[in-house]
């Protein structure tokens, strides 16, 4: 279907409206960083502030230890990555490529997790922590992510029912095991929907909050989500300093967004067509 030249202007014109609407707090929170303190509440309200006072950023990375925090989210978040990806995909190999007795039973099982709510299993979560003695530590947010997400494994699942099984069976011929299929074989073939699966992990364990608040105690176990909110919570008149650490926070899932953006689209692709 060939679309004319008036209709393709008009459907270009609309996104760029829709972009404007939707990026226009993000840039107003922007320029708002840069501002100084009394321009802020300024009446009427100025777009563009007088000074650019980059100097906002540095000072207001500096007024708690924004750092410390950085690095526990950076932790956090790229072991729990790795944990996701590894565990969730070699689950999801095991449900896709072996059928055995009860498979679909324990399959539906796993998803029936997703039905519980975090509020429910939050309580029982904190006992047992308790229990080991990881309250107030970084391995209540960690641990439980390294043997993988019910939601996760059936994505990867998903995407692995649409690759044929004429793959496994020509490297079963060769003398290849089954981990060196799931290795070598399927695992280049999943790259799309891995890379789909870390993004929406990241994205997750990087602006989570609840978890932090509950599982950590201590200042130097905060989180930047938890560090942004507990500083917020004493400085609420602070608007600048606190737009500075939201940006600033937002620029690691912009970035990985961005340059993944493409996986991203084919893993969904395969998921849904799965």
């Amino acid at each position: 279907m060939k679309i004319s030249g008036k209709l393709k202007f008009t459907i270009y014109f609309l996104c760029t409206i829709l972009t404007v609407y939707f990026l226009f707090p993000f840039i107003w929170m922007i320029l708002s960083s840069l501002k100084g303190e009394t321009e802020v509440f300024s009446y009427p309200p100025k777009f563009l502030p007088k000074k650019f006072n980059i100097d906002n950023f540095i000072i207001a990375w500096r007024s708690q230890p924004f750092y410390k925090f950085a690095l526990n989210s950076i932790i956090i978040t790229i072991l729990t990555t790795m944990g996701q990806v590894f565990s969730g995909s070699l689950a999801a190999y095991g449900f896709a490529r072996f059928k055995f007795k009860g498979d679909k039973v324990l399959f539906g099982i796993m998803l029936a997790t997703m039905m519980l709510p975090w509020d429910v299993t939050v309580i029982p979560q904190y006992m047992q922590f308790n229990l080991f003695g990881w309250i107030d530590t970084l391995k209540p947010l960690i641990v439980p992510a390294l043997f993988g997400s019910a939601y996760y494994i059936y994505l990867l699942r998903q995407f692995l029912e649409t690759i044929p099984k004429d793959f496994a069976e020509a490297a079963k011929i060769d003398g290849a095991n089954e981990f060196q299929i799931y290795s070598r074989i399927y695992l280049p073939i999943m790259k799309p929907s891995i890379i789909l699966v870390a993004v929406l992990n990241m994205i997750v364990v990087w602006n989570d909050y609840l978890g932090p608040l509950v599982f950590t105690n201590s200042q130097s176990n905060y989180t930047l989500a938890l560090g942004l909110a507990a500083f917020k919570g004493v400085h609420s008149d602070a608007i600048v300093p606190t737009m500075c650490i939201s940006i600033l926070m937002c620029i690691p899932p912009i970035i990985v967004f961005f340059f993944a953006q493409k996986d991203i689209i084919d893993g969904i692709s395969g998921g849904v067509k799965g």
